[in-house]
């Protein structure tokens, strides 16, 4: 069994700080994907035994940003999407194995205002033609900070939010056209009514003492993975983030 963890970091140099290492030696996941590493190349020197370490940064200094550690060499790795103004944000890396492909990606957010939507509704079409066209090669599982929390069940207040960055129809919408376009919400393929199970939180407002949360971290996989599931879990315990690892089984 193969045991996957995605997790935003918020700044990959400050989680080391706050425990990152123990929990990923504690772990010892087969592959990790990061994002929001929020660093420059240069900046960490990171020796992890066993491992191969693949680094996709933003030109933008201190910002986005995302890696993958694995236990065995890809057959390939590449870093974007094949479009340029895509990808000057460090937003993808893929690698391929013998079976599949695995992809961490860091999704755009749409900002405050929504001032980044109409670019978040391009980059959505244009990632999943992405994921389709990898598709065609071999199964993909794709996991990381989606920047959407799909249904009302996936957020503690749904109401208040739907014209907050996140939780647009807009942004659900294209959410919905992944899973019809094949790919499974792997935690909600396992656990389809569990409520307040969430994997980031504001850091104001003891939002996440008060479980106050939001579900945009996620596992999706192709369809044709399902018989291979074997759980999904979100570890909500973990600090070192105001985002929480979430986990993946694979037989």
């Amino acid at each position: 069994m193969k045991k996957y963890i995605s997790w935003n970091v918020n700044g990959l140099r400050a989680c080391i700080k706050k425990g990152f290492l123990e929990y990923f030696n504690e772990q010892k996941p087969n592959i990790i994907g990061l994002q929001e590493i929020k660093m420059s190349e240069g900046q960490l020197d990171l020796q992890l035994e066993g491992y191969f370490t693949y680094y996709n940064y933003a030109e933008k200094k201190g910002y986005s940003g995302t890696a993958i550690f694995t236990d065995v060499e890809p057959i390939s790795i590449s870093y974007g999407i094949g479009i340029e103004e895509h990808d000057k944000e460090g937003r993808v890396i893929t690698a391929e194995f013998d079976d599949y492909y695995f992809i961490t990606v860091y999704t755009p957010n749409s900002k405050s205002e929504l001032e980044r939507l109409d670019y978040r509704m391009i980059w959505e079409d244009e990632f999943r033609a992405y994921l389709k066209n990898l598709e065609k090669n071999k199964p993909v599982i794709v996991c990381g900070d989606l920047n959407v929390a799909h249904k009302e069940i996936d957020l503690k207040n749904p109401k208040t939010n739907t014209r907050s960055a996140g939780f647009t129809i807009e942004e659900r919408n294209k959410f919905t056209e992944l899973v019809n376009d094949g790919f499974i919400d792997t935690f909600r393929y396992f656990y389809p009514e569990k409520e307040h199970a969430y994997s980031w939180w504001s850091y104001r407002g003891n939002a996440r003492k008060n479980n106050t949360g939001w579900r945009i971290d996620y596992f999706c996989v192709s369809e044709v993975l399902k018989d291979r599931l074997v759980d999904a879990e979100i570890h909500s315990e973990v600090e070192g983030s105001d985002h929480c690892p979430v986990l993946l089984y694979i037989k």
